[in-house]
């Protein structure tokens, strides 16, 4: 190549950026990030604009589309990149439904909602599961979940408390009403009343470790440095439960876990009494799929259960488990490979990632 042509030296300078890798795929996750701009067009683009590939001796790169029209270029036509970019448009038109979704006693019909959006029920469908992760009706259903655990706390009765969480009759809600609280509602209003969990607390080598169970199955196990807070903790969530101490019995049970710890894998099978919403039920299941030894990135989970640009949801998911090495949130990791936090500390998380990788 004859480095004193200037074409041929834009051109090295411009295949040589990997921005233009992202031009060249018109990348829409590239979008925001940079602007490229064409001189023989005198317009700017998003990396995603579907316009013909530019000669890359023609192609400038801009940080920001102010800086584009201040070295003299107009938006595109066709991509508008001096507007929102619509994954941008996206998300504002989805959080609006989501807070329509919220305020109506009942859940709106789909049909409504795409009115409302502006499209067809069928791309509402695909970008409200896009963005949130789950469908308008299962969004629906977690936040009625949500409102009638408030409303238990405060209303006088259950039935007040089903009505007022927009449930239009008894008999819908208590069709799920274990599965979302894991126990009846009056035995959820009462703090746990009448509700047996046996719990023990044993030493591994991470420290503390408490495991609970209630009569569906395990359903905590946390990690910490102070035997008695991690009793707290429990006592907190269901402070009229009956918290029972571990027998000789369920010592053994304690036992299992601090062996899956220390050696991953003897693997752990138990019955686990998981409560969450449709779409924290999917990311705990897909978290449990990831071998012994291996990791996967938010981004890599949010794939799997059919939702990836739910990354942020995903990590939210996990931030929720409260079932640590069961469902072993412990396994998903920054895109870069990199650590990110942890609920029982990210040295923990260090911990249980180094003792899987020379085991595995």
């Amino acid at each position: 190549m004859n480095m004193s042509n200037p074409n041929e030296m834009r051109a090295l300078a411009t295949v040589s950026d990997s921005r233009w890798a992202s031009v060249l795929a018109r990348d829409p996750a590239a979008d925001g990030r940079f602007f490229y701009s064409v001189r023989t067009t005198g317009v700017y683009c998003r990396p995603s604009c579907a316009a013909r590939s530019a000669r890359p001796e023609n192609v400038e790169f801009h940080a920001t589309a102010a800086d584009a029209e201040r070295a003299g270029y107009r938006p595109c036509r066709r991509c508008k990149p001096d507007q929102p970019a619509r994954t941008e448009q996206h998300a504002a038109a989805i959080a609006d439904l989501c807070r329509i979704i919220e305020r109506s006693e009942q859940a709106p019909r789909l049909d409504e909602l795409a009115e409302r959006a502006g499209w067809s029920t069928w791309h509402l469908h695909r970008i409200f599961k896009e963005i949130t992760g789950v469908t308008p009706k299962a969004y629906a259903a977690a936040h009625r979940a949500s409102r009638v655990r408030q409303e238990l706390a405060r209303s006088d009765t259950v039935t007040d408390a089903i009505y007022d969480a927009g449930y239009n009759s008894n008999g819908r809600f208590y069709e799920r009403s274990n599965e979302m609280l894991g126990m009846t509602p009056t035995a959820w209003r009462a703090g746990g009343a009448n509700t047996d969990i046996r719990f023990a607390i044993g030493e591994c080598a991470l420290g503390a470790i408490l495991v609970a169970q209630s009569e569906r199955g395990v359903c905590a196990i946390a990690l910490g440095d102070d035997p008695d807070a991690l009793a707290r903790d429990l006592q907190d969530q269901f402070p009229q439960a009956r918290l029972i101490g571990g027998d000789a019995g369920f010592e053994e049970l304690v036992a299992k876990v601090v062996g899956f710890v220390e050696a991953p894998g003897l693997g752990l099978d138990l019955p686990l009494d998981v409560r969450g919403t449709a779409f924290q039920q999917r990311v705990w299941q897909a978290l449990r799929e990831i071998p012994a030894g291996t990791t996967a990135s938010y981004s890599d989970i949010a794939k799997r259960i059919g939702a990836p640009k739910s990354m942020r949801a995903v990590a939210q998911a996990c931030g929720a488990n409260t079932l640590a090495v069961a469902i072993p949130c412990h396994r998903v990791v920054r895109s870069d490979g990199s650590l990110s936090g942890y609920r029982w500390g990210v040295e923990r998380k260090n911990a249980l990632l180094q003792r899987e990788a020379k085991r595995a």
